[in-house]
């Protein structure tokens, strides 16, 4: 089935990361005639730098610069970031949901079933992220294995193309979402670039689209937006449904690293394990990069003198969760670390440098920041209700901007779950 200009659907979903997948599939299963929007290609991941610079590096669309010179990225591709993120599983902040009356333990329970989602084996536990563990247990921290998207049997241990996409189909992305609702005939369109929500009567009305240079119209009584923390309120702003431009949350992220002479490694599975400080909104996790990432880091910390030590070098994470400020723009992204985010990431990076110290690391040094999971844009609450739907009727938002507060932690399981749940509403009729 394909769409043309004048397609008519029963829904239209506008990106295909974990929110919009979901909520897809579950619309594709009960029947509805879906159509999915997807600015990015559906080309096999084939796990190289090449491939994955193409969907998350270009500047002005997946790569983005804050004033303070944090980059943020997004994925353009089937699949969203769940193809170049570290296939992390947390659980969804059952709270935060619940004092707006939404209850997503139901869909947790189902995805739990449904996919893979469980600590690594000891043996996918690569030899640095087992140093760190040690070392942070050593100091009495509560260092435990994080629950892993990762399919143990397809795993290769010593491979490192997790963030670069995998290609083995061990790491669990949303295209299996996405193929799914085409088994059950929803339409995929890709390089289709959403311009404006159409409206008649005051209602949602479909999508308008500039797919391979040419204007399209979808129709649709239904429209979800899922095209991420930055995508979705760029859209409501184009369509005259927004008041100006959007504060958010980004996730800072900081990799502290130091240098060991009894390793020789740089390729395994990253954050197998890790700690959160909730009350302080701290996160740490081993964080093994590929080399060319980690000589970028190197490079952007004006450490030169360790660009070739990446074999020997044990990385950590420290992520932050940053209060929402800022702004997003129609061409445009701008958001600094206030006086409260620094000071947690200069804990965070403290905690890192003791792991580090006790793991017989030196030549200690931390990256400049970089954004990882932007959100909290267009909050339940606030721009949309507890049914994801925004003023319109008819016009929802399902991805990481609908988050109602800043988190700290990987929000993919927590978009799985709003999606189910959303598609499970809209095929019933709500």
């Amino acid at each position: 089935m394909s769409a043309s200009s004048t397609s008519s659907f029963d829904a239209i979903v506008v990106g295909t990361g974990p929110g919009g997948a979901s909520v897809a599939r579950e619309l594709a299963r009960a029947g509805a005639r879906v159509l999915m929007l997807e600015q990015g290609g559906a080309e096999p991941l084939t796990g190289t730098l090449g491939q994955m610079a193409t969907m998350a590096a270009v500047p002005g669309k997946g790569a983005f610069l804050h004033r303070d010179l944090s980059l943020l990225v997004r994925a353009l591709t089937a699949g969203g970031t769940s193809t170049i993120n570290f296939a992390t599983a947390a659980r969804p902040p059952s709270s935060m949901f619940a004092a707006h009356g939404i209850d997503l333990e139901p869909m947790l329970a189902a995805w739990r079933a449904e996919l893979p989602m469980a600590p690594l084996p000891d043996a996918l536990v690569g030899p640095m992220a087992a140093r760190i563990g040690d070392a942070a247990r050593a100091l009495a921290l509560d260092w435990r294995k994080l629950d892993k998207m990762i399919r143990p049997q397809a795993c290769r241990s010593g491979c490192w193309r997790c963030v670069y996409g995998c290609p083995f189909g061990a790491k669990w992305t949303a295209r299996e979402l996405v193929e799914t609702a085409r088994t059950h005939g929803a339409v995929l369109v890709e390089r289709a670039r959403a311009t404006r929500v159409l409206l008649r009567d005051g209602r949602a009305a479909g999508v308008e689209a500039v797919v391979g240079g040419q204007p399209r119209i979808y129709a649709a009584a239904r429209v979800v937006l899922a095209a991420g923390g930055i995508g979705s309120p760029r859209l409501l702003q184009a369509s005259g449904l927004a008041h100006g431009p959007a504060a958010f949350f980004s996730d800072p992220v900081v990799a502290v690293m130091g240098s060991v002479d009894d390793l020789d490694g740089g390729a395994e599975v990253p954050m197998a394990a890790g700690a959160s400080y909730h009350p302080e909104g701290i996160a740490l996790a081993d964080l093994t990069l590929p080399k060319p990432m980690y000589q970028a880091f190197a490079a952007q910390a004006g450490r030169f003198d360790r660009l070739f030590a990446h074999p020997r070098t044990l990385s950590i994470m420290v992520k932050i969760r940053d209060e929402i400020g800022g702004r997003i723009g129609p061409r445009w992204v701008d958001k600094a670390l206030q006086p409260a985010d620094r000071d947690k990431l200069a804990r965070g990076i403290g905690i890192a440098r003791e792991i580090l110290d006790k793991a017989g690391a030196r030549h200690v040094f931390a990256s400049h920041h970089f954004a990882a999971h932007p959100g909290g844009s267009v909050r339940i609450g606030d721009q949309v209700g507890s049914d994801l739907q925004t003023a319109v009727p008819g016009l929802y938002v399902c991805d990481a901007s609908v988050i109602p507060a800043p988190w700290g932690l990987p929000p993919t399981l927590t978009l799985l779950c709003l999606g189910k749940r959303l598609g499970l509403q809209l095929a019933s009729g709500g």
